[in-house]
Parts: C-alpha cells; sequence; structure tokens
C-alpha cells in the first residue's frame, strides 16, 4: 500500500472518532472541523513513525486533545462566543444526553466521551491521554454523577 492509499484508509477508518472528541472538546462545529483537520495534517507528516493500529488509535487521540487545547489557548478562541445551536443530532433523546455531556468541563468530557461514544476501555483511555488508569476512573466516576445530576427527572436510564 503506497503512502497515499494508507493516509486514505487511515482518515476513513477514524474520521468519526477524531471529529466526534475534537466536537465533544471545543463545542463548535467550526472549531472540530479545524481540530479534525490539523490531526490528519500532523498523521501525513508522521504515519511512517506509527507502528501498529492500537499506537495509530491513540496517537490520533492524543493529537486530538492536543488540537483542541490549541484552539482553546489561542487569542481568537478567548474573545468569541461558542454557538451550540449548530449541533445536529439524529435523535432527540440522543441530543439531550449529548447537550448534557457538553456542558461538563473539558476533562469529564473527554473521558465520557472515549468510553461512551468511541467504546475505548479505561486501559485503553489512560494510554491515549497519557495519564493513570485511576485517574480516567475517578474522571468518569466524577464525570457520570455531573450528569446524572444534569439529567435528573429528565431521563431514569443514566
Amino acid at each position: 500500500m503506497d503512502s497515499k492509499e494508507h493516509v486514505t484508509s487511515i482518515v476513513n477508518q477514524y474520521s468519526d472518532m477524531v471529529y466526534k472528541l475534537a466536537l465533544a472538546r471545543t463545542k463548535n462545529k467550526s472549531d472540530a472541523e479545524d481540530v479534525f483537520q490539523e490531526v490528519f495534517i500532523k498523521y501525513m507528516k508522521n504515519y511512517h513513525k506509527i507502528v501498529s493500529d492500537e499506537h495509530c488509535k491513540a496517537w490520533l487521540i492524543r493529537t486530538t486533545v492536543n488540537c483542541s487545547y490549541d484552539i482553546f489557548n489561542s487569542p481568537w478562541t478567548k474573545k468569541t462566543v461558542p454557538m451550540i445551536d449548530n449541533l445536529v443530532f439524529s435523535t432527540e433523546e440522543k441530543s439531550d444526553i449529548y447537550y448534557n455531556v457538553l456542558e461538563l468541563p473539558k476533562k469529564y468530557r473527554t473521558v465520557i466521551h472515549l468510553f461512551y461514544y468511541e467504546d475505548m476501555s479505561i486501559k485503553e483511555i489512560a494510554e491515549a491521554l497519557g495519564t493513570k488508569e485511576g485517574t480516567v476512573k475517578s474522571q468518569l466516576h466524577r464525570g457520570k454523577n455531573m450528569l446524572k445530576e444534569s439529567l435528573k427527572g429528565e431521563m431514569d436510564y443514566v
């Protein structure tokens, strides 16, 4: 497989994951699209350093998180107000939950997204984020509790 086919294959395989994680972190479609583009540009420059599929997924997650930080830390972002109205979800049920996930602090929002929406294990999340499993467990626990509190009375299955 040549480099163009390889990169195309990786983009096709991981595009949803990268975009959804970027959207969960930035809470803005335009910023998520910028992060998405930046992540895959970086991948094209560095793909030869990636040794396995697991390493690729972890690298993409870590790069998405880092690019999201770059968006948050830019002077432009500090002077703008995010527009959450432009998000569209397939079912009303999902949108209620996801909008509440988007309201969580970044560190909880990230682990909740990776655990529930990307079906990653605690160990995989810890490796991808470069943190300890205990930290991921406590962030998941706290994030779930915050989510339950914000959804209290709306839904009984969270």
